[in-house]
């Protein structure tokens, strides 16, 4: 309400509705869209058995076991009469409140009478004045988005890139780009992609057809969704979500060689890098903020730092990290391998342990890191790299590698069953069993 952003976009509230009451103090609180998650699961008929990452889900919701999904009863029908029941209890306090429409009830967060939970033993201590306060409105917005949000992609910086890749986008002819780029510039190289993957499809371009050298500080998703054939260098640094989405293209971030300072002593781009990335790489001189490659599936990243949190959820992939890392490493981690280089000889600590172990390297893990530091070091011109490449039959040592404990089993069983001639089908029981221990 202060900068005058209200009536430019939509609030959204979500944990743990069930009731009609939760949609009017969630409204009344300001909010016009109300997630549900947990609620309609149960109606269809999940049970909370939280085993739903082991396939062995009793009444066949989340499983690939096909005489567990016999067992799966639910109906969208019993969903459409649960937000029924739900709308209806809204319509009911409404009516109580003095509202017609669910517009005109939107953040009058004066109607929320919080004595009795303020009183509660359990709010001791606890002030929830700000979340009641009444908001001033300085600029005379509506409570709810009225105004057409213009994102100005018409000026977008990609329209000068897809106008200088043209001959690429349209017949794979290689292209070089130099341009400057502020922070202003978001998502820079997605409508560029976009056009990539019309014509290309899924595949891609030839690696390199789109050379792409910036200049500056760029805005947040640098890079989002890039395809294969598209190679954007960043001479800078970045904000947050670096890579999200990538698919195939390949990102590199580095400050200006002439710079002062020590490269691997600076932030050269901010949190949740290469989140949900699919393939492509990213190569990353500096450290990094927190949430390093969440979600990342199948993607290469290399950053000399990161944050806490790395490789939360990751899927698949790889990730080599030449630097220190911050707490909880490798939380939730389902899929893909870390590799961190550790100096200190405490990044064990730093690690959670839930779903995750640390192995010893094999010798195909010590030639693919020496490969990969190689690469890192001719993309971005890193001394870290060279200062490990220099003295590797020592430094190799120094590398841990986490991988995950399922994901282990599966390969194993996966290398198994090659040897002994298995068939996919058959192949993929094994994995299901597997999976299930």
């Amino acid at each position: 309400m202060l900068n005058g952003l209200r009536d430019r976009i939509v609030v959204q509230a979500d944990g743990q509705m069930k009731t009609g009451r939760d949609v009017v103090i969630a409204a009344l609180l300001g909010a016009e869209e109300y997630g549900f998650a947990t609620a309609p699961l149960v109606v269809s008929g999940c049970i909370m058995m939280r085993v739903c990452h082991l396939d062995t889900c009793p009444v066949g919701v989340a499983t690939q076991n096909p005489v567990l999904r016999e067992r799966f009863s639910g109906k969208a029908d019993f969903v459409v009469n649960f937000m029924e029941y739900v709308a209806e209890e809204v319509r009911e306090i409404m009516a109580r409140l003095g509202f017609r429409t669910m517009d005109e009830m939107i953040g009058h967060v004066e109607c929320i009478d919080a004595r009795a939970a303020i009183d509660h033993w359990k709010a001791s201590g606890l002030d929830i004045e700000p979340i009641l306060m009444v908001p001033q409105n300085p600029y005379g917005q509506t409570m709810i988005q009225s105004v057409e949000q213009d994102h100005e992609l018409d000026v977008a910086l990609d329209q000068q890139l897809i106008v200088e890749a043209q001959a690429a986008i349209t017949d794979a002819t290689p292209v070089k780009i130099d341009l400057p780029i502020r922070n202003i510039n978001r998502t820079t190289g997605t409508l560029l992609g976009h056009e990539v993957t019309k014509v290309w499809k899924g595949a891609g371009l030839p690696e390199g057809t789109i050379d792409i050298t910036f200049t500056g500080s760029a805005g947040q998703s640098f890079g989002a969704f890039l395809p294969a054939g598209i190679q954007m260098r960043l001479v800078g640094d970045a904000n947050d979500y670096v890579g999200k989405g990538l698919s195939g293209g390949r990102l590199i971030v580095a400050p200006d060689p002439s710079a002062s300072f020590a490269a691997e002593n600076q932030v050269v781009a901010g949190n949740v890098i290469g989140y949900g990335a699919t393939s492509g790489e990213i190569f990353l001189r500096g450290n990094v903020g927190e949430r390093f490659c969440v979600r990342n599936s199948g993607a290469l990243a290399v950053s000399e730092g990161v944050g806490d949190h790395a490789c939360e959820y990751m899927t698949g992939g790889r990730v080599l990290v030449l630097g220190p890392t911050g707490r909880n490493f490798g939380a939730g981690m389902s899929g893909g391998v870390a590799f961190v280089y550790d100096a200190t000889g405490d990044f064990a600590e730093r690690v959670n342990t839930d779903m995750v172990k640390l192995e010893e390297l094999t010798q195909d893990d010590r030639d693919w890191l020496h490969d990969t530091v190689q690469r890192h070091k001719k993309f971005t011109g890193s001394t870290v790299a060279s200062s490990i490449l220099q003295s590797w039959a020592v430094e190799v040592s120094r590398f841990r590698k986490v991988m995950p404990t399922d994901y282990k089993r599966v390969l194993t069983v996966i290398e198994q069953s090659e040897a002994a001639g298995l068939t996919e089908d058959e192949t993929v029981a094994k994995i299901m069993e597997a999976a299930r221990v």
